[in-house]
């Protein structure tokens, strides 16, 4: 098919991004950021470091990439002793993938590299170039996304550090959102007040962080993660708005945390929750929390079962 003028034209431009963009990033050696790993192998490395148990057709869906040149990979990966392989309960067929205790020190290992490099990145630019570069790629995503809605939605979506006026944000949605869906009273609100009273008093920038999720200006999420001990941190105060349901947010936020945690040196993380909370706690289970702690208690106006559950990274 013979291209236009103007269409060819804009092709060029998208392959000179490309090219400047990939020499930039570091991946047109023989491994990713002088590791032993290629692009393809890295995101691999992520995925399963990300997802609770994929089977190979998982990742092969998500990834988009051929089955048979996956699976190499991933034979790859198990004589090299990073992953480990488990029959499913549910079909014999199918085998759930994970990361050894060595695959996961190698991934955070590449995790830390990778972060530094695109900080390396970033830190010559101002503030406001920094944001400007920020939505540009939004936009970049935005457009080339533009055919599905919840994809372009998604891609406005931006986490930022919390700032002055916020954490009263985070007690009011959080008393009016559980008060409207679970019918808790106001002492949950005056709970989640003093929580964010302590953050802010007490907050150690190099071992705690607080993301706000946020589109075109409106609040849509939020989420802490807080030490607990020196190797213990633990997840607080996650909420999405009901507007920003499906479209992986809540995901995207507790993926933030944990790789924060895993940079900082955490060994564990922890979160409390109640067993109410059915779509929260299938989201920490995807991560491969485990309950570790399950009792009764009679808090904001109801009788509930409180629950602990414990991630290693």
């Amino acid at each position: 098919m013979a291209l236009s003028a103007d269409l060819d034209r804009r092709v060029q431009a998208v392959r000179r991004f490309n090219r400047f963009y990939t020499r930039k990033i570091g991946v047109l050696g023989e491994g990713l950021l002088d590791s032993p790993f290629t692009l393809t192998q890295a995101r691999i490395l992520y995925e399963l470091a990300h997802r609770n148990r994929p089977t190979a057709s998982d990742l092969a869906e998500a990834l988009g990439l051929d089955p048979g040149y996956l699976s190499r990979i991933l034979r790859g990966f198990e004589k090299q002793g990073l992953l480990s392989r488990a029959a499913s309960a549910e079909d014999a067929r199918q085998r759930h993938l994970s990361l050894t205790a060595k695959g996961r020190k190698t991934f955070a290992g590449l995790d830390r590299v990778t972060r530094r490099q695109i900080a390396g990145l970033l830190e010559p630019l101002s503030e406001p170039d920094r944001g400007r570069l920020e939505t540009a790629m939004r936009q970049i995503e935005s457009m080339l996304d533009a055919h599905d809605g919840e994809a372009e939605a998604a891609a406005d979506i931006v986490l930022r550090p919390h700032r002055p006026g916020d954490m009263g944000w985070v007690a009011h949605r959080h008393g009016a959102l559980y008060a409207a869906e679970y019918g808790w009273d106001g002492t949950f609100e005056a709970l989640v007040a003093e929580i964010v009273a302590g953050f802010v008093k007490n907050f150690d920038p190099a071992r705690e962080r607080c993301w706000i999720a946020e589109r075109r200006g409106e609040i849509l999420g939020s989420v802490f993660l807080v030490q607990e001990t020196a190797t213990i941190a633990k997840l607080r105060m996650l909420l999405v708005e009901p507007s920003a349901r499906g479209l992986g947010l809540g995901r995207r936020l507790v993926e933030e945390c944990l790789a924060f945690a895993r940079d900082r040196g955490y060994r564990r993380v922890r979160l409390w929750t109640n067993s109410n909370l059915t779509a929260a706690r299938k989201l920490y289970e995807s991560f491969g929390f485990r309950l570790i702690k399950s009792e009764p208690h009679r808090s904001f106006g109801h009788d509930l079962v409180g629950e602990t559950w414990e991630l290693t990274l």
